[in-house]
């Protein structure tokens, strides 16, 4: 039997690589008693980080699920990672979750990476509650994290607990919530409870109050009870902190030293009795606008939020019931692809352990094996019903490589595999790009890719090599040429004859017709590489007859496709053919198709031509100490700085670069920040490249072709 939607809480653990989130995890499952002994990432035993690469790295790669009962209920935890390279993990961990609870470093505070992640929570409009962590270290400071997290976040930041004796020895914690002191033994586990300290009790009071006023201001009945008593009951105060987090009107803060297991029953039994259930959230957002609440009643829609592929095992799928009972041996419809799936096995998850189960009910997060066509961000409903969740949405890669090509054989095996992981992962884009004749990777980091690398080679037994992308430049003109070009063949019957004059200027919108030709037809064509080609069809009298038009359009836009400079697409130009000949037996379709494509090519190296460059906008925050480092990195890469300001007490430099120099930008700013700082872009523009630039890829080009 599966829990009632009331009795589910669905928990992801988030913060910066280091928090102690899969440490934390470890001990709210072994406080629960769904495992006997607490594993350690060091020794690589932990229940979530079960993979090969984990356990090596020692640090978390995927989101993983786990489960543990609670009283009455079911607590389902996703711990995820804290890399930015695998931010995919924490958003499909998010769009799930009921709360968030962020781990944060009594050691470092507030991170670079806490920050990004807190955008995500705003985004998902998730309830969440801080963990600071890490209170036993030697350079604890749970005040400066506290204050930190208040700068940042606001003064809903409100604290529950805070530690007495932070540092070496640590083991004592105030709960101005309970007003109750909890000691701890030295290996952890359920504390003594004892009476606040006089000294400390003012404090307490204080933070409790707080509590109390920030439960009483959701609800009119509290504010009511709250003015007449001066304070609230714990049943009333429960409640109006219930709304009060559901609402994000207050962010708890709390505190633990996870690695000596102290204060992770105190957070797992806040969760269970204060925390929101799937019933107490809002109604989920469905893709043509309407909602969807989730309850066990009506049909039933589930949602895929994540895939991976296991070895002997194929496709594992985790899904979260949105509403309904999903039971097993039931049949849901794909309302992506109108694909009937059967799901024949369901089960609970902690980590790579898997418990068969009957059913799951609406709120739940479950496991299934084997779905022949659906996949990550889809939905699954009784037949009949095309109910879609709102899908999730993922950031734009921020960096790419080549893949350098193995043999035909090999190659095929390749992107087969990397195809199923793209399935997996939908922040990895494969590109098999025909302009610059390469196969591509876009991800989101070094580290992103080089895990892309690791599996093939390990998993699949492909080596694979990264090299460095080509550019997708294009060309252009800034001025005009008039060029006329005769092709003419004759090889015994009837030949082939076309001269054509054309005059090519830059393109911009609204501009003028052209000077002393007589325009009888306009064609505007936006290209498929962006740009535009405007063609102009300016023959009087009839030197040309009008039915080769077209034929001489497609010469044009064939030269365009491989432009004379680089071999780069051709935009933003105008073509006005004026005058030509014609041969009454001779002229064809192809005749005229090949005399455009090299009066174009001509009359383009006449016309003062410009490479033009992608420009990417880029974001970085970072800490102020290796600002000037960062700052001396981008000027070194062609950068214009557009903006600096501050982001709580992180500095954001606003900055548009060349694609060209981004290359290995991912590895160069983690040296640089030693891990603390992130970096976004996204595509602005093209740019006119420098001469100097423009000069080395012509002669680029010409040494290529000619070795060719």
């Amino acid at each position: 039997m599966g829990y009632d939607t009331k009795n589910i809480r669905n928990v992801v653990l988030l913060g910066h690589p280091g928090s102690g989130k899969t440490t934390l995890a470890e001990c709210m499952l072994f406080e629960a008693g769904e495992i006997s002994r607490r594993g350690s990432s060091t020794e690589g035993n932990t229940v979530s980080d079960y993979t090969n690469i984990e356990k090596e790295r020692g640090n978390s790669i995927f989101a993983s699920l786990m489960h543990a009962s609670w009283k009455d209920s079911k607590i389902n935890i996703v711990d995820t990672p804290g890399y930015d390279d695998f931010v995919g993990e924490v958003i499909c961990s998010l769009k799930v979750a009921d709360t968030g609870i962020m781990l944060l470093n009594a050691r470092s505070g507030v991170e670079v990476g806490t920050e990004l992640i807190w955008e995500y929570i705003e985004r998902f409009s998730t309830p969440a509650l801080f963990v600071v962590n890490q209170l036993d270290h030697e350079k604890a400071d749970f005040e400066s994290t506290l204050e930190q997290a208040r700068e940042r976040f606001g003064n809903k930041v409100l604290p529950v607990q805070y530690p007495l004796n932070a540092g070496d020895g640590f083991n004592t914690i105030v709960d101005a919530l309970r007003m109750t002191l909890y000691v701890f033994s030295e290996d952890g586990g359920k504390p003594e409870k004892k009476q606040i300290p006089p000294e400390e009790m003012d404090r307490a009071m204080e933070m409790h109050n707080a509590l109390v006023e920030a439960a009483a201001e959701n609800d009119e009945g509290l504010m009511e009870k709250f003015f007449d008593a001066g304070t609230l009951s714990e049943e009333e105060l429960t409640e109006g902190l219930r709304i009060a987090i559901a609402n994000q009107e207050i962010f708890p803060v709390f505190c633990c030293a996870a690695e000596s297991n102290m204060g992770s029953g105190r957070i797992m039994g806040f969760v269970n009795d204060v925390c929101p259930s799937p019933a107490d959230r809002p109604p989920a957002s469905l893709a043509d606008g309407s909602e969807l609440v989730c309850s066990v009643d009506g049909d039933t829609t589930i949602f895929i939020y994540k895939t991976i592929s296991e070895p002997r095992v194929g496709n594992v799928s985790y899904f979260k019931v949105y509403s309904g009972v999903l039971q097993g041996g039931d049949e849901l419809e794909n309302a992506s692809n109108s694909q009937t799936e059967r799901f024949s096995q369901l089960f609970l998850a902690n980590g790579k352990d898997r418990s068969s189960i009957d059913e799951v009910r609406a709120g739940d997060l479950g496991v299934t094996l084997k779905l022949k066509d659906s996949h990550t961000n889809q939905s699954l409903n009784t037949k009949g019903n095309g109910r879609q969740i709102e899908p999730m949405h993922f950031p734009e890669s921020r960096i790419r490589v080549a893949i350098e090509p193995p043999g035909k054989a090999e190659m095929e095996k390749l992107m087969k595999s990397l195809h199923i992981i793209e399935e997996e992962d939908p922040t990895l884009q494969v590109e098999q790009s025909a302009t610059l004749k390469q196969t591509l990777l876009h991800g989101q980091g070094q580290l992103h890719l080089d895990l892309i690398k690791y599996r093939i080679q390990k998993v699949n037994g492909i080596e694979m090599n990264f090299i460095r992308p080509r550019i997708a430049y294009r060309e252009t003109i800034t001025g005009v040429s008039n060029t006329s070009y005769r092709h003419k063949k004759q090889s015994g019957g009837s030949g082939q004859f076309a001269e054509v004059h054309m005059r090519v200027e830059p393109y911009h919108e609204d501009m003028p017709d052209p000077d002393g030709l007589t325009v009888r037809k306009r064609e505007v064509e936006d290209l498929p590489w962006g740009g535009k080609l405007s063609f102009y069809w300016c023959i009087v009298g009839g030197s040309i007859d009008s039915k080769y038009a077209n034929a001489i359009k497609k010469g044009i836009l064939q030269r365009m496709e491989e432009g004379p400079l680089t071999g780069s697409p051709c935009q933003d130009i105008r073509v006005s053919v004026y005058d030509g000949k014609m041969h009454s037996v001779d002229s064809n379709d192809t005749a005229f198709m090949i005399a455009a494509r090299m009066a174009i090519r001509d009359s383009f190296k006449e016309a003062s031509p410009q490479i033009l460059e992608p420009i990417y906008d880029v974001q970085i925050l970072c800490d102020a100490e290796v600002m000037g480092d960062i700052m001396g990195d981008l000027q070194t890469r062609r950068a214009m700085i557009a903006g600096m300001d501050s982001v709580g007490h992180y500095q954001r430099i606003s900055a548009k670069v060349p694609q060209s120099e981004m290359f290995q930008y991912s590895s160069t700013l983690r040296s640089l920040s030693q891990g603390r700082a992130k970096f976004t872009r996204k595509f602005s523009e093209f740019n006119a490249v420098p001469y100097d630039i423009q000069e080395k890829l012509m002669a680029d080009y010409h040494e290529e072709e000619v070795e060719a």
